[in-house]
């Protein structure tokens, strides 16, 4: 092994390495947590079991009948995102289930019982740790590379260039979708955390969610989430949906996320504003200003007979991974200059090809390279 090689193998398993204090932490979140979903799932029907952190890579969990433990990778729970965590801790209690309530004993562990939990649940039966649509192959792969040769374009100094060939992308996605829906077959379902738990949510970002789900074809609904790493709770956007609505909306979600502070950033400067007590009121401004454009090219592609009517399939995916769905109402906000200014910038805004730098996470990644 070679000296930089030698050198990333010690950062990584540095990141995973949490003091005492913060690995009791996590076990005791992972208890919660899977007493939420004994509680979510299984209506209270399952004893708690001993639970355990496990230096393995290639195993991410394991219930284990005769002790009655459930094992989880420790460098899955430290490193990866938590819904990837959650969904490995479902897996498990479908194993737990199988074979503590339906007694499921003499069948293989990932037997007829177990997988027909799996099916009526929403629950990953592969439980590989990475959220199903990851995939750079696949039926989707065509139309994304043509929304990426589009988006490249909407780079054109010429403005009307530009903006034209963001519609058109967004139009390809609209068409790509509303034909989907007639086929009436079930597609590949997948979901994804954008960004990182954080305790709150900040007005634009709530905005920024709402422009992710009525316009990009997918689900999003703001779930629990945990920070090993610092032992903090928070809250992380979820969206599900199809491989090439998930790679999509990621995008734009990173994409609008950097814009916004740019456009922040610049404003500052060209009005001499030193601190960022305005911050938030002109990023949800530039949030409600790019809903605005939305809405308005949505009602022009209804007048050319475009109409999307929604997924029911993707509703009943998205149902059955959160059979609890509570809806909050936010207040409104007091109008500002700020609030107007921002609003005024978020109308200009053309989604093209490059994501701001600084953007991070997994909402960063690229849509794939135009040919």
């Amino acid at each position: 092994m070679g000296r930089r090689e030698e050198q990333k193998r010690a950062t990584v398993e540095q990141t995973e390495q949490l003091s005492a204090e913060l690995e009791a932490a996590l076990v005791r979140e992972l208890m919660r947590c899977w007493h939420d979903l004994n509680h979510t799932f299984f209506k209270g029907a399952l004893r708690p079991p001993i639970l355990r952190l496990v230096d393995s890579r290639s195993l991410l969990g394991r219930w284990n009948g005769e002790h009655r433990t459930v094992e989880i990778s420790r460098p899955l729970a430290v490193q990866a995102p938590w819904s990837s965590v959650v969904e490995v801790l479902k897996h498990e209690l479908a194993h737990q289930y199988a074979h503590e309530v339906l007694q499921a004993t003499d069948e293989s562990a990932h037997g007829p019982a177990f997988r027909q939990i799996c099916h009526r649940l929403g629950i990953d039966a592969a439980a590989t740790g990475v959220p199903a649509g990851d995939s750079e192959s696949g039926p989707g792969t065509r139309i994304l590379k043509r929304v990426a040769a589009l988006l490249a374009l909407a780079e054109s100094p010429n403005r009307h260039e530009a903006e034209n060939a963001a519609a058109v992308a967004r139009r390809l996605m609209l068409k790509h979708n509303i034909e989907l829906s007639t086929q009436g077959a079930r597609h590949c379902y997948g979901f994804r955390q954008l960004g990182l738990p954080k305790g709150r949510v900040q007005e634009h970002e709530h905005i920024l969610a709402s422009i992710v789900a009525d316009h990009f074809f997918v689900e999003a609904i703001w779930v629990p989430g945990y920070r090993p790493q610092d032992g903090k709770r928070g809250n992380v956007l979820e969206i599900c949906g199809t491989p090439e609505n998930l790679e999509t909306a990621s995008y734009a979600h990173a994409f609008l996320t950097g814009t916004a502070e740019r456009l922040w950033t610049q404003h500052k400067r060209a009005a001499g504003i030193r601190s960022n007590r305005d911050r938030r009121g002109f990023l949800a401004g530039v949030m409600e200003g790019f809903r605005e454009r939305l809405n308005e090219e949505k009602r022009q592609s209804e007048q050319r007979g475009m109409v999307w009517i929604g997924d029911a399939d993707l509703t009943s995916y998205h149902r059955a991974r959160h059979p609890y769905i509570r809806n909050v109402r936010l207040q409104g906000h007091r109008s500002s200059e700020a609030r107007s200014q921002g609003r005024a910038a978020g109308r200009n805004i053309v989604l093209h090809r490059g994501v701001p730098a600084g953007t991070g996470g997994r909402a960063g990644r690229a849509l794939p390279a135009k040919r």
